[in-house]
């Protein structure tokens, strides 16, 4: 089981690899269509495509079990192991081709990602600049209506003493009517 698991982690980083490179270019690719495809048939020089760049579950899942078969034939005839013969070959070369492709799909999200990160890393610092101008302008305000609001309020209170001491009772008010 340690064999296996150490053969699956080095498959998912040779898969990252795999992906990685096709993303930076896919010549191999490119030069298999010319000699597969008619002149009509062929992909335009700007189309990124790759074995696995780019590509669905299927094209890429036999791109990766061919690759890794023929890796595994290779083996078999030109070293005394025995990749076919055993269940711990057949083990390795299904372990293999799994990493491989996991490691495919998890280089697509990290690459992804990133380029989402960095086309929306420009708007978040702009939108985060324009935060921190409003919340300084919203402390001004705050600033400027403490300062207003406590002067409205020292101007109520001087003209509230003015308009008792102005106004007549109740009493002088019955007299001024005659009623007391």
């Amino acid at each position: 089981m340690g064999i296996d698991l150490v053969v699956f982690i080095v498959a998912i980083l040779f898969g990252i690899f795999l992906y990685w490179r096709e993303s930076n270019g896919n010549g191999a690719y490119r030069f298999l269509n010319k000699i597969m495809n008619s002149k009509e048939l062929q992909m335009r020089a700007d189309n990124p495509k790759g074995f696995v760049y780019k590509q669905s579950f299927l094209p890429r899942l036999i791109f990766v079990v061919t690759l890794v078969l023929i890796a595994a034939l290779i083996v078999e005839f030109l070293t005394p192991l025995a990749v076919f013969s055993s269940y711990n070959g057949i083990s390795a070369f299904a372990s293999f081709a799994a990493g491989t492709l996991i490691g495919t799909y998890l280089a697509s999200f990290v690459i992804k990602s990133s380029e989402v990160i960095e086309e929306q890393s420009e708007s978040l610092e702009d939108k985060f600049d324009n935060v921190v101008e409003k919340g300084k302008d919203f402390f001004e305000e705050l600033k400027n209506k403490d300062n207003k609001a406590v002067e409205e309020a020292k101007k109520e209170i001087e003209n509230e003493p003015k308009l008792k001491t102005e106004e007549k009772s109740a009493r002088e008010r019955l007299k001024d009517k005659g009623l007391m």
